[in-house]
């Protein structure tokens, strides 16, 4: 990981006097309380790495400075800057203190990988530059860093808009014989990370790339021609024969640059991929353990479905146990089933297509992650890979002689998933079973998955929380999808409440195969059914969580069939269901609709 070794605590004097050699790149983000002054600072510091005057902070080493200002996607470019990072200038108000958004900042930098932080105390005129008030915020932060497991800290004491302790001594804090933030920076040492290996992740590949060609962004190492490397996931090998950037041919491809490869052989390259160094390449795993910063407005369930974008790769996703949550003052591990806006925890993730993957400190574009909502394409979280899960080495696909193919043709039938869907008593099982009874009176092969009759057994561990909901659908939609392999019409009859979880059973199954039918029923006219007592006693408190009292349902957008029971009685609406199945069936092709 990185390390710094840096300036000892000298005299005033000298503290704006750094080593002149040149240093490497030092990368910072700018983060804290807000209002504490992060523009000012971010300014002031990019202003000295763009000068070039005599003793100027550019004439000594080369400062990459990324700040957040309070804004709406504040979190993930934190998460984003604290995964590139070198350093953290942590900034806090001298006269509020460290507050929440200082904690939740330090976790994410800890979290993302930042192991060397400096904690600017600024308006110290606030506090009347008071050297004791200054000296507990810098107790406060260390036990803080050290909850956090960040081993290097150090604290200065800056009044930013005068500029004071940021590129010059400050005459009304002559207590402090320290550098100054500039001189701090100017004097970190990072010392160099052992050879990454090469790492490229394509954006493009294709004809419209040249022959073999690929283009993308180099995110750790460098290559030459002649170089062996390796395409992943799949596997391939080849050479690098030329590197091409915006300005012509180059002998080397370097850290952060755009370039396109030319390989040598005719490898399969597709978006998403990554080209490595065949000695040093990255592992490849679709599950993994990952620490996650949850920042969605709702909050997350283990089993819904999301994307997942690491590197140039796009997947679908799923959180499959949250391990624990972090508590945000001790650090203590938490039992949790959700997760709520801006908590951090250990998950388990599994993904649906095997990915590369690095340590963040080798490669943060292959460390770290973002999870998308599957609608909106809005950022929910952030993570990074702690680990591949030892599961997905050891678990593959056994190939199976007899096919879905075969078990469907011995039946006579094209397999395929009823899914029927509507509130507590719409007549959802009502109608399903008569559908089933007219199709196996007729010699088909079916089977009638129903919620009540499931949770007798497969999911009797379950309760009706949202989290305990995710999970009844993700279970029941794994037991149809083994049935329609098996060559049966299984039709399913739960509430499945929430649009993702439908929207994860289906994706389960090949195009053609799945069928939403939303049973519609007014709420009002459920109630007045009412035929297990539920609503009555949802009503009176007795029984929690219960869909369309005090728990959501979203109907569907775009079912292939919408049956509305005020209009029809349920024998004529399973009659339509019946017949959209035989016409299906008889034209060779998926059921129903």
């Amino acid at each position: 990981m990185k390390k710094s070794n840096e300036a000892p605590q000298g005299e005033a004097q000298a503290q704006d006097q750094p080593p002149a050699r040149a240093q490497a790149p030092l990368r910072v983000i700018v983060c804290g309380s807000g209002g504490a002054g992060k523009s000012t600072l971010s300014g002031q510091l990019r202003a000295a790495a763009e000068a070039d005057r005599p003793g100027s902070f550019a004439g000594r080493r080369e400062l990459l400075v990324t700040d957040c200002p309070g804004r709406e996607q504040y979190l993930r470019d934190l998460a984003a800057g604290a995964a590139r990072a070198d350093l953290a200038v942590v900034l806090i108000d001298a006269a509020e203190g460290i507050g929440a958004e200082t904690r939740r900042d330090s976790r994410i930098c800890s979290l993302f990988g930042v192991r060397h932080v400096l904690l600017a105390v600024n308006r110290m005129d606030r506090v009347g530059y008071d050297e004791h008030r200054f000296r507990a915020l810098e107790r406060e932060y260390g036990r803080l860093a050290g909850q956090l497991g960040i081993p290097s800290v150090s604290a200065i004491p800056i009044a930013a808009l005068e500029g004071e302790n940021v590129g010059r001594p400050a005459e009304r804090m002559s207590w402090y014989r320290g550098p100054s933030v500039l001189a701090h920076l100017a004097a970190v040492g990072i010392e160099p990370e052992p050879d990454p290996g090469f790492i490229l992740t394509v954006d493009r590949a294709g004809a419209d790339q040249g022959v073999h060609g690929c283009a993308g962004t180099v995110v750790a190492g460098s290559a030459a021609p002649g170089d062996e490397v390796v395409v992943l996931p799949g596997g391939a090998r080849s050479r690098v024969e030329r590197i091409v950037a915006a300005d012509g041919d180059r002998a080397r491809a370097a850290l952060g640059e755009a370039v396109t490869l030319t390989l040598a052989d005719a490898c399969e390259v597709k978006p998403g991929d990554v080209i490595a160094s065949a000695d040093r390449a990255p592992q490849v795993a679709d599950q993994f353990a990952v620490h996650l910063l949850w920042m969605g407005e709702a909050p997350l369930f283990p089993g819904r479905p999301y994307r997942l974008q690491l590197g140039a790769r796009t997947v679908n996703a799923q959180v499959t146990e949250i391990k624990y949550k972090l508590d945000p003052d001790t650090q203590q591990h938490l039992a949790a089933k959700r997760l709520a806006r801006n908590d951090i925890a250990v998950c388990n993730i599994s993904l649906d297509h095997a990915v590369p993957y690095a340590p963040l400190a080798r490669a943060p574009a292959l460390g770290a992650f973002v999870l998308t909502d599957r609608e909106t394409g809005a950022p929910v979280a952030a993570g990074v890979i702690d680990f591949a899960l030892r599961r997905a080495e050891n678990v593959h696909w056994q190939q199976l002689a007899v096919d879905r193919a075969a078990r469907a043709r011995i039946k006579q039938q094209t397999p395929g998933c009823i899914w029927f869907t509507g509130l507590s008593g719409a007549g959802k099982s009502t109608v399903a079973n008569l559908v089933d009874r007219r199709l196996h009176a007729m010699g088909y092969h079916t089977y009638l998955l129903d919620g009540d009759n499931v949770r007798h057994g497969l999911n009797r561990d379950l309760g009706f929380t949202a989290e305990d909901r995710v999970e009844n659908i993700r279970r029941v939609a794994e037991v149809a999808k083994l049935m329609v392999d098996a060559g049966l019409i299984v039709l399913v009859s739960f509430i499945s409440p929430f649009r993702s979880e439908r929207r994860m059973a289906r994706e389960l199954f090949a195009p053609g195969e799945f069928h939403e039918i939303y049973v519609d029923t007014p709420l009002e006219v459920c109630e007045r059914r009412d035929p297990k007592g539920l609503y009555k006693k949802a009503r009176a408190g007795a029984i929690k969580n219960f869909t369309g009292i005090d728990s959501p349902y979203e109907p569907p957008e775009a079912p292939e069939m919408h049956l509305r029971t005020t209009d029809a009685h349920p024998e004529a609406l399973a009659e339509r269901v019946v017949e959209a199945l035989l016409r299906a069936q008889h034209a060779g092709r998926r059921p129903p609709g």
